[in-house]
């Protein structure tokens, strides 16, 4: 492919920028940066060569959200060929336009993005399951009928040709979809809010402040993904919280018999490799019998011969799954995962999303999936400029803002004064500082009706005791009378919610940004 000298430097910039690296960044050498960063290095200079041919494996494993955001696009706009590996939803629905699937050695192609080949694909499967369950009712049919008269005489020609019919029928193979085995996460009882406080909270390593100026809340129900670039401090934060890591100065107030369940990629090497899931989970348990340690690993998923298996043959999936177990053995209150998709598959990932969103206690994710961000997560906090802090908008409204922030300068269409990179964050903040007021009432509004919706369900639940009627009537009165007046305060919570929604929707589009999408 002809690069284009003369535009070698500035292409190189845009890539490198793209994924994640500054100026000063660009400029220092290799062997300074870690393997996760040398790959991005390997990433940059495969697009730079702009080949007819493009084969990726897993391009976004060591790249963070905002460098596969960037990947996406970028890939979009790819215009040779490209054979691309992936288990990243969103990017298979974004940059490539056909799907060959691989199953039981054979392949099979399909038109369109995964979300469309998903489809096809249960259609394809249901119909083929279909034709095999007719064609069963038919061959059982025939086989009555000539073994009821394949000795009478009279009958013996029909029941010649009904066998060769028989025999002639081409064996529909059943439906053969996989089966992922859920994460089961607990049922944490219920705790007061807050679950955490920090008061004017700074921590960092050594002394030297990483984050700081920290005012923020973690509540029973919240579900909050970290949003920032690579070296930000989103693992960083993790660790403050999960109590790996010392505040500098301020105050974190926790809830009392608080449990906090915490996740990251460094724990997959640190896992005794020689161990298996039986012996690990018995060392981490010393209580529990080898009997109870197998079947808690087979209820997340490990079959028998793979509890006895040890940890360092198995797949990267797989060692993710006994971490993401454990890290949920006792139902803490407060989930933490730092990237833990990155060696999941997507049929386990989806599994994953599932389990998230049934979990009853407050998520704190990090991850560069944007699926399982917009999926699970419905606060987002911005990581950046060694704060941490709410950010008002929703995926969409980061993408635009990464993707105009990691644009060359070149690039960007002039249109009136240009703005100081200072300006231009002022104004944004400015104009999200319009809608918080707005976005906390929708928000309090939501969850005033999530509590009486879940009120309402114990009550009714209640009621439906088969002997309560005829033991405790009088208790019955007392139920009903409460359901009723908490029916009449949902019905007063769901208008105001509605109110509330319409406003903050409304302030979006009066300041320019893009509609929440509808759930």
């Amino acid at each position: 492919a002809d690069i284009g000298a003369h535009r070698a430097p500035a292409r190189a910039a845009e890539i490198l920028a793209g994924l994640g690296f500054d100026a000063a960044a660009q400029l220092r050498p290799c062997s300074e940066f870690s393997g996760g960063w040398r790959m991005r290095v390997a990433l940059a200079a495969v697009l730079f060569s702009q080949p007819d041919l493009l084969l990726l494996d897993e391009p976004t494993n060591y790249l963070d959200l905002e460098g596969s955001l960037w990947l996406e696009q970028f890939l979009r706009r790819f215009p040779g060929t490209m054979i691309l590996i992936s288990h990243d939803r969103d990017l298979l629905n974004t940059a490539v336009n056909s799907i060959l699937h691989l199953e039981d050695k054979k392949l099979t192609f399909y038109t369109g993005t995964y979300d469309t080949f998903e489809r096809t694909r249960s259609e394809r499967l249901a119909l083929q399951d279909a034709a095999r369950t007719k064609q069963d009712a038919q061959r059982k049919h025939m086989q009555a009928f000539v073994d009821r008269f394949r000795y009478k005489a009279s009958k013996a020609r029909q029941a010649q040709s009904r066998l060769k019919a028989i025999a002639k029928l081409q064996p529909i193979a059943g439906m053969t979809a996989e089966r992922v085995a859920p994460f089961r996460l607990g049922e944490p009882e219920e705790m007061s809010p807050p679950l955490l406080a920090l008061e004017s909270v700074s921590t960092g390593y050594d002394g030297r402040e990483v984050l700081g100026h920290m005012d923020l809340r973690i509540d029973p129900d919240d579900r909050i993904a970290l949003l920032g670039a690579n070296g930000n401090g989103k693992s960083t934060f993790a660790k403050l919280i999960s109590n790996r890591l010392a505040p500098m100065s301020g105050s974190i107030t926790k809830a009392r018999r608080l449990r906090i369940g915490y996740f990251a990629q460094h724990q997959l090497d640190e896992m005794a490799g020689e161990q298996t899931p039986v012996q690990y989970l018995m060392h981490l348990m010393p209580r529990i019998t080898e009997r109870e340690a197998r079947t808690r690993l087979g209820a997340a998923g490990f079959p028998d011969f793979k509890v006895s298996t040890a940890i360092e043959d198995l797949s990267g999936g797989e060692r993710a799954r006994l971490l993401i177990m454990i890290a949920a053995l006792d139902a803490p209150h407060l989930l933490i995962l730092d990237e833990p998709t990155n060696h999941l598959d997507i049929d386990s990932r989806e599994s994953l999303v599932m389990a998230l969103n049934d979990y009853t206690g407050a998520v704190l994710l990090i991850s560069h999936d944007p699926h399982l961000i917009e999926t699970c997560a419905d606060r987002l906090w911005l990581v950046a400029n060694g704060r941490v802090q709410p950010y008002d908008g929703d995926m969409d409204d980061y993408r635009k803002l990464l993707l105009d922030d990691r644009q060359p300068a070149g690039g960007k269409t002039k249109a009136g004064p240009k703005l100081t990179k200072a300006e231009e964050r002022k104004a944004a903040a400015d104009r999200r500082a319009q809608l918080t007021p707005l976005k906390r009432a929708a928000d309090d509004a939501e969850k005033r009706v999530t509590k009486l919706q879940g009120e309402i369900a114990k009550i009714e639940t209640a009621l439906n005791a088969p002997d309560l009627y005829a033991s405790e009537p009088d208790k019955v009165l007392t139920l009903t009378k409460q359901r009723g007046e908490l029916q009449r305060q949902l019905d007063i919570a769901e208008t105001a919610w509605l109110e509330a929604s319409d406003a903050y929707e409304s302030g979006r589009a009066e300041i320019g940004l893009s509609p929440l999408s509808a759930d």
